[in-house]
């Protein structure tokens, strides 16, 4: 009996254990050592050892999947104007700039390398800017063997979601995106909770008073996760990286987002981020 008692109290420890971890995404990948959205600052990141990795995806002319947060190239190349206005070999003429605006020899990349680059690492994929291209995004994860890597968002509700895909959403890992400023935010989080499984909900808001983040244990219960930005001061109310790190000011930041139930942020100082959380034991 005290042997099964040991037993029951070990997995109990370990699943709390569990529960309390908090994973990293990095933003764009590692962008601070390599040009944002590239294949390297991907690589870099996994090397790392975030949890996720955030991207964004665009068309070209010819169809082919890259990788774009801009509607244009502009500011991240050394090219002019949309994806969707060059063919995949001319786009990958242009050279991605890094963190100071020099053109490096690294190419805008396409959704499969990154996917193949990644694939068996344990990285997740988070899939921006990707409502437009979920068919096409899907038949190359399944195509790479890669379907259970990558998390589909969108910041519409479940109804409009259902309408739009009705026969893809039970194939992909998704995760709504709620802005807790609308009046409406707790509902759509609780018709998502309804109808589906999310793997998380990412949570933004301007203003840090809403109910969903002094308690959201509505949320995890359920075995979904809390994502919290801690990137720009605008999706967290000003608890961000910047006063992390800059300010050194850890309390009204990061410990600030990490008490407000995230586990999952999404940082900026991804290799920073991952220093805290492994000293106060929150990472893997």
């Amino acid at each position: 009996m005290k042997l099964k008692l040991l037993i029951l109290s070990s997995v109990i420890s370990l699943s709390v254990s569990a529960q309390n971890k908090v994973q990293v995404t990095a933003h764009r990948g590692d962008w601070r050592n390599a040009p944002e959205n590239s294949l390297r600052a991907f690589q870099y990141a996994a090397q790392m050892g975030v949890d996720i990795v955030e991207l964004d995806l665009k068309k070209t002319k010819d169809g082919v999947v890259v990788i774009m947060h801009d509607g244009t190239i502009d500011r991240t190349t050394n090219g002019k104007g949309k994806p969707a206005d060059y063919t995949f070999d001319e786009i990958r003429k242009f050279g991605l700039r890094n963190g100071i605006g020099r053109v490096t020899k690294n190419q805008i990349p396409t959704l499969k390398e990154v996917m193949l680059a990644l694939k068996g690492t344990g990285v997740k994929v988070n899939l921006d800017k990707s409502y437009d291209y979920y068919h096409e995004a899907l038949a190359i994860l399944k195509e790479t063997g890669t379907v259970q890597q990558a998390i589909f968002k969108s910041e519409v509700p479940y109804a409009d979601l259902k309408a739009r895909y009705p026969s893809l959403i039970d194939s992909i890992i998704y995760m709504p995106v709620v802005n807790l400023d609308k009046p409406e935010a707790k509902q759509i989080i609780v018709d998502y909770l309804k109808n589906m499984k999310p793997y998380a909900f990412e949570l933004n808001f301007t203003k840090d008073t809403s109910a969903v983040l002094r308690d959201n244990k509505f949320i995890t219960q359920t075995g979904a996760k809390v994502w919290i930005n801690s990137l720009w001061a605008s999706l967290n109310a000003g608890h961000d990286d910047d006063t992390a790190v800059e300010d050194d000011n850890k309390k009204d930041s990061w410990d600030w987002i990490i008490a407000h139930g995230a586990t999952i942020i999404q940082t900026d100082r991804p290799q920073l981020m991952l220093e805290y959380l492994r000293k106060k034991h929150l990472h893997k």
